[in-house]
């Protein structure tokens, strides 16, 4: 396929410091081939007209839980270790491949309409979450989740390798497949050993949960002697290229661990929040030199999938903890829902960013909105002022997902129903 954004404002994410480009973007197969003028050789089967509207690198959501949108609203303001042992957790015991579809189908539906291009995602059934990005042209790094609570868990793993085996690298590279070692308070000690050397082998990443809360955070330290970041780090995970979600209780020595073992932390603002779990020190992680990104957990915790709110929030949030104006500017938040997120995913090399052979994972926001006026400072309006409904057009490897607010790869009347009525039908059982 040939496509020929005409007339646009391009916001490249190449640099530190905002870049813009007045041009015509062309994109054949699934890369960006030009920038600039539209050479005589070129033929567009699609053209799109990129007046009024700012492109953007596809946003990378670091971190979610895409099936639990089935458990939207069903257990919200809760304490934390509530939510996850009595109501949560119960629940999951009864989830089945269907619904995992059902939910994650209509987990996609919602990203791609806010703009989101690639994710990762951290549960179970992970075939039938493939199964949902291949289908509907996403991008995704998939990690089955793995607990150790029995001997019985260590046919976990086996699973986790027979997913890679079958499913990275597929679709073209879309999707992906890493190790998902849930948290401290999960996995033991050679059990984490276990799915760091497994890692190593296969060249895989790790996408793990660390100092989400307080309490954990106390139960390791009185289990271990060690901060979680300490434990993970002499488990030997960081080995392995590690992402790591919430690090919000973290001390100037832990970070000082993750910037030396290059590990990348998921900021989560709106589900910390939600929770009451506090505030990543993410301008300290930042100065310290971590690659820091974005996430939106997942859709039971959030309650939803929405880049720019977090986006938003990273940028306000960090500011009153701070007591500083100053902490976390526009343009960084920016970074982290992009190039950041590409570079803790391991796909930094391909997207994130507009150049020249990358992957065309392209976003088309409409500022012909009252919000945007007057137009001052474009970073500035899409972190304080954007919302996710001002994104029109979404490219995912070349391949238009939706235009003009019309989903193509989807049925979603058809996904929103199907989820409705396994959602009810769980809960209802519950």
């Amino acid at each position: 396929m040939s496509l020929l954004i005409k007339n646009a404002t391009i916001l490249t994410m190449e640099s530190d410091k905002p870049e813009f480009l007045n041009a015509d973007l062309g994109v054949k197969g699934n890369r960006i081939i030009f920038i600039g003028n539209v050479p005589d050789n070129f033929k567009a089967v699609t053209e799109i007209d990129g007046t009024g509207k700012v492109v953007l690198p596809g946003l990378v959501n670091s971190h979610s839980h895409i099936a639990m949108s089935l458990m939207r609203h069903y257990a919200d303001d809760l304490p934390f270790w509530t939510w996850l042992n009595d109501r949560i957790m119960p629940l999951e015991h009864k989830l089945t491949g269907p619904d995992i579809y059902a939910g994650s189908m209509l987990s996609i539906a919602e990203m791609i309409r806010s703009g989101i291009t690639t994710f990762a995602d951290m549960y179970f059934f992970v075939d039938e979450i493939a199964q949902a990005v291949s289908e509907t042209g996403i991008r995704a790094n998939l990690s089955r989740g793995l607990v150790f609570n029995s001997p019985d868990d260590i046919s976990k793993i086996d699973e986790s390798l027979e997913i890679f085996h079958k499913w990275n690298n597929s679709n073209d590279e879309r999707i992906k497949i890493d190790l998902g070692p849930h948290a401290p308070y999960t996995c033991g000690p050679e059990y984490l050993k276990k799915i760091s050397k497994i890692a190593g082998d296969i060249g895989a990443g790790i996408h793990i949960h660390i100092s989400e809360s307080r309490r954990e955070v106390e139960e390791i330290y009185s289990l271990y002697k060690k901060s979680p970041v300490e434990y993970v780090r002499d488990c030997g995970i960081f080995e392995n290229r590690t992402y790591a979600a919430h690090c919000v209780k973290v001390t100037d020595d832990d970070i000082s661990i993750l910037a030396n073992n290059n590990v990348s932390v998921i900021n989560n603002p709106g589900s910390n929040l939600k929770f009451g779990n506090g505030f990543a020190p993410v301008s300290k992680m930042l100065d310290a030199g971590i690659n820091v990104s974005l996430g939106t957990d997942g859709p039971a915790s959030n309650n939803n999938l929405n880049m720019f709110e977090e986006m938003n929030l990273t940028a306000l949030v960090n500011k009153a903890a701070d007591h500083s104006p100053t902490s976390v500017p526009a343009y960084t938040a920016l970074q982290m829902a992009t190039i950041n997120g590409a570079k803790a995913l391991g796909l930094d090399s391909e997207t994130g960013s507009i150049k020249v052979g990358k992957k065309a994972d392209l976003i088309l926001v409409d500022m012909e909105k009252p919000h945007f006026y007057p137009k001052l400072d474009i970073v500035s309006s899409l972190i304080y002022s954007a919302q996710a409904s001002d994104v029109c057009s979404v490219i995912c490897d070349g391949r238009l997902l939706m235009r003009d607010k019309q989903l193509l790869t989807i049925d979603e009347m058809k996904v929103c129903n199907d989820a409705d009525v396994l959602a009810k039908r769980l809960i209802g059982n519950s």
